[in-house]
C-alpha cells in the first residue's frame, strides 16, 4: 500500500515516516557524514524521538533496554561498519535476550564504494555476528519496503536484531514514498502433543521442575506457571540472566539458577524431569577442566513446552487447565523489607538498602556481578518491580540498558546496579541520562577490581598465577573517581562509605527527578579468597544449609 504525500520525496524522509507510522518512534543515534540526510529528516518527522549517545555501545544497549520494557523496537542510527562494530557487544546481549532491535547503518554512496576510502568496510559481515536479518537498500523506491521487512524480522517472534544498511545516495535520492505496515503475525500455537507430554511428566509423581525464560517470567504466564507448581509440586526456576523478570510482593517467587555451575548443578540435582518454557537448556557459562558442561543430573529428561517463537502465555494457560490448576490461587511472595543498614558499607549493605527503599513499580537493572549476590534475597519482598539482567554476558550493558528502560517507561524510576569495571565500558551513558533528564539512579559497586575474575582464575585450574596475573583484575592504581566522572557529564553524584550515608543518598535520589550516581565504596569480598573457602562465603550470604555448602565445597575444591 502506498500513501501519497507530496512533502515526502527523498529516501530518508520517507523512511522516517514509514518507521513512525509503524510504531518505531525512538531512535538512539551516533551519526556521521553518511547519515546526514537521515539526521536532517528528523526536523520533518517530529514523531521520531532521536536520542544522542556518545558511543555506539550505549545506543545499542539503550535500544535493548527500550525493547525489553516497551515490547516494541527502537531504531539505532550507526555510522558505517566501524560504528556498528563499536555497538556489537550490546547487540550480542540483545540477541541473547531475544528482543527486537532495528539497526540503521549508514554506508558510503553506492557510486563511492569502489574507491575503498578509509572508512570503507564490509558492513554486512560485521552485522552477521548479531543480526538475524541483513539487507542493503538498493534504491529510494525500494527503501521503505526494505524497512518494513526489517521491522517484521525484528519483531519475529521471537524478537531479534535486524540490520538495514542505508547507502548515502539511497537516503538522499528522490522518488521515495512511505509504506504502511501489514498487521503483525501472531506467535504460533503449541500443539496439543507438547501440552500432553508436559502434563504427563508433571503427573508421573517424579521430581519435576519448570525452567522459565523470556515471556514466561512475566504475567500472566508467570501466574499460570505458579498455579501449575502449586497443583503438582513442581519447582519453578528462572534462567540465570533473565531478559525481564517480574518479581516482588504479590507475585510468584521464582528461584534463579546460579551463575556458578557448582551451585546450579546442585539446584537441579534432584529432578527427574525438567520442562523448558521459553528457556534454553541449562549449561555452564564456561568449560572447566574435568567438569561437565550440562547442569542437569544424569538421567534427567528434558521436555520443551514452548519455544521462543511460540505463544507462551497460551501454552501455560492450557497446561494449567490440563493439570486442573487454572482456578488455583498460586503461592505468592509476601511483603517484607530489610532494616536500614548501618556501619561500614559493604556490598551486602547496599543490597539491603535497595530492598529497604525500592519503590513500587521500579525497574532494576542488575549488572552488579559479585557484589549483587544478596540482591535477590533483600528485594524478594519489596514492592513489585521488573528486573533486567545481563543476558549475553558481555559487560557494559547496565548503564545503557537503564537509558532505554527509562525512555520506554518515563514514569517509573530506574535503578542501575553496576560493578566499577563494567561501568567503565559504557560510562558515556551518564551524559545521555543528563541530556534527556532521565530518572535513573546509577549505583556503582566500587570495589576496585574485576572481582569475579579472581574466582574464575581458580575455577579454571590455571596454574602459576601470581601477582602479575592478579594485577590484570585490579583497578587500584590509579583509583577511579566516579563522582568526578559523573559530575563531568552533568550527573549529580556522591560517594558513600557507610550504610547510613548510602541509604540517605539513595533516598534522596529516588525522591529527586533526574539522573544520579552513587559511588558505593565497598570492600572486595573475593580479594585473596581461596576457592576452597568460596562455598563458606556464599553459604553464609545465601543462608544455605550446611549439607549444601559441603556439597559445593566438594565440587569446587582444587
Amino acid at each position: 500500500m502506498t500513501t501519497e504525500d507530496p512533502t515526502v520525496s527523498n529516501g530518508a524522509r520517507a523512511l522516517l515516516r514509514t518507521l513512525t507510522d509503524a510504531g518505531v518512534t525512538v531512535c538512539f543515534t551516533n551519526p556521521g557524514t553518511s547519515e546526514m540526510h537521515f539526521v536532517a529528516a528528523l526536523d520533518a518527522e517530529p514523531s521520531m524521538r532521536a536520542v544522542l549517545t556518545l558511543f555506539e555501545g550505549v545506543a545499542t544497549g539503550a535500544a535493548d533496554g527500550y525493547a525489553r520494557m516497551a515490547d516494541r523496537p527502537a531504531a539505532t542510527l550507526l555510522h558505517l561498519g566501524c560504528g556498528l562494530g563499536n555497538g556489537l557487544a550490546n547487540l550480542h546481549n540483545a540477541r541473547k535476550a531475544r528482543v527486537p532491535v532495528l539497526n540503521i547503518v549508514g554506508d558510503h554512496a553506492t557510486t563511492h564504494a569502489r574507491y575503498d576510502t578509509p572508512l570503507q568496510s564490509d558492513i554486512a559481515t560485521v552485522a552477521r555476528n548479531v543480526s538475524a536479518w541483513i539487507r542493503t537498500a538498493s534504491s529510494p523506491a525500494q527503501l521503505c519496503d526494505d524497512a518494513l521487512d526489517a521491522l517484521d524480522a525484528a519483531l519475529g517472534p521471537p524478537g531479534q536484531v535486524a540490520t538495514l544498511i542505508l547507502p548515502a545516495d539511497v537516503a538522499w535520492g528522490e522518488g521515495a514514498q512511505p509504506r504502511a505496515r501489514k498487521p503483525k503475525p501472531s506467535p504460533s500455537r503449541v500443539t496439543e502433543s507438547f501440552i500432553d507430554a508436559a502434563a504427563q511428566a508433571l503427573r508421573r509423581g517424579r521430581r519435576t521442575a519448570l525452567l522459565l525464560g523470556g515471556r514466561a517470567l512475566r504475567a500472566p504466564a508467570l501466574l499460570d506457571a505458579a498455579r501449575i507448581a502449586q497443583q503438582t509440586g513442581a519447582r519453578l526456576f528462572a534462567e540465570v540472566f533473565p531478559t525481564r523478570l517480574q518479581r516482588g510482593a504479590g507475585l510468584p517467587a521464582v528461584e534463579r539458577l546460579a551463575y556458578l555451575a557448582e551451585f546450579a548443578t546442585l539446584q537441579l540435582a534432584e529432578f527427574d524431569d525438567l520442562i523448558l518454557v521459553d528457556a534454553r537448556p541449562p549449561v555452564s557459562f564456561f568449560a572447566y577442566p574435568g567438569k561437565p558442561s550440562e547442569l542437569i543430573a544424569p538421567g534427567c529428561t528434558m521436555h520443551t513446552l514452548a519455544a521462543p517463537e511460540q505463544d507462551v502465555d497460551d501454552a501455560l494457560r492450557r497446561l494449567a487447565r490440563c493439570v486442573d490448576a487454572e482456578t488455583l490461587q498460586p503461592a505468592l511472595q509476601g511483603a517484607w523489607r530489610p532494616p536500614r543498614p548501618r556501619g561500614r558499607l559493604s556490598a551486602e549493605k547496599v543490597c539491603k538498602a535497595v530492598g529497604h527503599l525500592l519503590p513500587d513499580d521500579a525497574i532494576v537493572v542488575d549488572e552488579a556481578q559479585t557484589s549483587g549476590v544478596m540482591l535477590p534475597h533483600y528485594t524478594a519482598g519489596a514492592p513489585q518491580h521488573d528486573l533486567l539482567a545481563l543476558t549475553g554476558g558481555a559487560i557494559g550493558q547496565g548503564l545503557p540498558l537503564a537509558v532505554g528502560a527509562a525512555i520506554a517507561c518515563p514514569q517509573r524510576p530506574v535503578l542501575a546496579l553496576v560493578g566499577d569495571g563494567a561501568a567503565m565500558y559504557t560510562l558515556q551513558a551518564l551524559w545521555t541520562m543528563a541530556r534527556e533528564q532521565l530518572h535513573v539512579i546509577a549505583v556503582v559497586f566500587d570495589n576496585r577490581a574485576y572481582a569475579i575474575l579472581n574466582v574464575e582464575l581458580q575455577r579454571v585450574g590455571a596454574r602459576g598465577a601470581g601477582s602479575r596475573a592478579r594485577a590484570q583484575f585490579e583497578l587500584t592504581a590509579p583509583p577511579l573517581d566516579f563522582v568526578q566522572l559523573a559530575r563531568g557529564m552533568g550527573v549529580p553524584a556522591e560517594r558513600a562509605t557507610t550504610g547510613e550515608a548510602f541509604t540517605a543518598a539513595l533516598e534522596h535520589a529516588l525522591a529527586t527527578p533526574g539522573p544520579h550516581l552513587i559511588d558505593a565504596v565497598v570492600p572486595n569480598a573475593f580479594s585473596g579468597l581461596r576457592l576452597r573457602l568460596l562455598p563458606h562465603l556464599l553459604s553464609s550470604l545465601n543462608g544455605l544449609p550446611r549439607p549444601l555448602a559441603q556439597a559445593v565445597k566438594r565440587r569446587v575444591a582444587p
